[in-house]
């Protein structure tokens, strides 16, 4: 018998329910399950879902918003050895059918509000079998009827660290998108860095953040569970609720993308919003604006910033409270079991200072692209180094500056801009919300430093203006030379700026 301990996800909540029976697992609007509680419901959906035909291997997909059953259903198929593949709930029916049949999901369940967006493609889906997580609909499966006649699954199957966990499909900004295969051995290392960095859990976290994105999932929400940490879950983020649910729950943590936090440091009730027990606010996503850091700061909250990606599962390197303000801008360090260096276009390793692709090799990183073996060879290289196609430098202490996407660089006259790095002093402009930097075609230059902003009520900004508040800070290389407006910029649902839909619109 192997002396090596299980560490699939089933188990691991299971063990954690026997545990910790009576400690409070999920706050969701209003009702509070305890751990006892959250592993019965999970057994019971696995024995619901092996009755129906899914046995180790197969697929079964979740669409809708943030819920419970998302994370019952996530667990249940570990314990039958099965694959767990989160749908975003705002794909188009087309874009939804061809990461389902990518997929070949074979049991798919939904809430109230995807189950139109599903029978519009339905005969064009593989799945044998459809569930409705919350009340009747025609042609669908109750689960609450079900879960009422279903018996809790006794035995459960042990999975090894290498099987697939779920299948997360990165956003497909461009081209279709990918399926990310994550074992249930990268979860387990995600959480281990985790637990050998900086303990900024605490009691509580809130998760409103889309749970099929790799952040929302398992920057806290998985290993607060396997840690006995009650999870305080909302539908979707909304900058009201979000303060709210801080103050009611006295939360320790959440996670969020830096807009989210822009969000709420606007929202009328941010200034009489108790943040007295927040621990740290761990973002990722994107890099986050110094204006932001500071504004948090002056409430005394500070920023466990990070950096990962969907294919990191998704920690590659992470930035201690403590170094918030002494490295400002910085993504920090890489954890205790992953290696991060900068590479140039030949691959060969560069010293601290200087530019390069970002490049993370550890046991968190992903298997593999799910049926697109051209994808991962080209993602991970002979050595086992993924190629993230972001760029950053270390400095001279080891921690990690990122600049921008490859794909994002702007070269103007010969020279590299990096917009991230514009966008953070621009943020600063007193009539700016938001603003992203692009590069548009010119005739002179190459590509002409491009600034898209969205404006506060009732005010107006010149481009000489701007170009005159940002030339304190930037060389003249890399201030904006066209400015356009927008009254929103588009976001994905991790939160991260489309700019190829930006370009589209004003590259004409």
């Amino acid at each position: 018998m192997s002396n090596t301990p299980e560490i699939g996800l089933g188990y691991t909540i299971l063990r954690r329910a026997d545990l910790s029976p009576e400690r409070k697992a999920l706050t969701f609007e209003g009702k509070t399950s305890t751990f006892e509680e959250f592993g019965q419901r999970i057994r019971k959906l696995a024995s619901l879902l092996r009755a129906g035909g899914v046995c180790r291997g197969d697929r079964v997909g979740y669409i809708g918003l943030n819920h419970p059953v998302f994370l019952e259903a996530l667990y249940a198929c570990s314990c039958l050895g099965a694959i767990f593949v989160p749908l975003n709930f705002r794909l188009t029916g087309p874009e939804m059918r061809y990461i389902a049949n990518d997929a070949g999901i074979h049991s798919m369940l939904a809430d109230n509000s995807l189950i139109s967006l599903v029978d519009q493609e339905r005969d064009n889906l593989v799945c044998q079998r459809y569930i409705s997580i919350e009340d009747d609909a025609a042609n669908w499966e109750s689960l609450e009827d079900l879960m009422t006649d279903s018996q809790p699954l006794q035995l459960i199957e042990q999975v090894d660290a290498d099987e697939v966990a779920f299948i997360m499909y990165t956003s497909g900004t461009t081209g279709l998108p990918k399926g990310a295969m994550l074992t249930h051995g990268n979860l387990f290392w995600n959480s281990a860095n985790s637990a050998y960095g900086e303990d900024f859990m605490g009691t509580t976290t809130l998760t409103c953040a889309p749970l099929f994105h790799i952040g929302g999932l398992n920057v806290t929400t998985l290993p607060s569970l396997a840690r006995g940490i009650e999870v305080v879950l909302v539908r979707s983020f909304d900058a009201a609720e979000v303060l709210a649910a801080l103050e009611k729950y006295s939360v320790s943590t959440m996670f969020g993308a830096p807009t989210m936090f822009l969000m709420m440091s606007q929202h009328e009730t941010f200034a009489t919003t108790d943040l007295s027990q927040i621990g740290a606010f761990v973002v990722g996503g994107a890099p986050v604006p110094v204006p932001l850091i500071n504004l948090y700061s002056e409430r005394g909250v500070r920023f466990c910033q990070g950096y990962g990606l969907t294919e990191t599962s998704p920690f590659a390197t992470m930035l201690e409270t403590s170094m918030a303000l002494e490295k400002v801008g910085s993504a920090g360090r890489p954890p205790m079991f992953t290696d991060v260096r900068i590479v140039d276009g030949d691959n060969n390793p560069l010293p601290a200072g200087e530019h390069g692709e970002v490049c993370v090799r550890g046991p968190n990183v992903l298997k593999g692209y799910w049926n697109r073996p051209e994808a991962t060879a080209d993602a991970i290289d002979g050595q086992g180094w993924f190629h993230s196609g972001d760029i950053g430098y270390f400095d001279s202490q080891g921690y990690l500056f990122l600049c921008d996407r490859v794909k994002d660089m702007v070269i103007s006259g010969g020279e590299n801009v990096y917009p991230a790095e514009v966008e953070s002093i621009l943020y600063g402009h007193s009539a700016v919300i938001e603003v992203a930097v692009i590069g548009l075609p010119d005739e002179k230059w190459g590509e002409a430093v491009t600034a898209v902003a969205v404006l506060k009520d009732n005010v107006t900004l010149e481009l000489e203006e701007l170009r005159e508040f940002a030339s304190q800070s930037l060389a003249k290389y890399k201030l904006p030379s066209r400015l356009y407006f927008l009254d929103e910029l588009p976001r994905n649902p991790a939160g991260k700026v489309q700019k190829f839909k930006i370009k589209e619109q004003f590259a004409g």
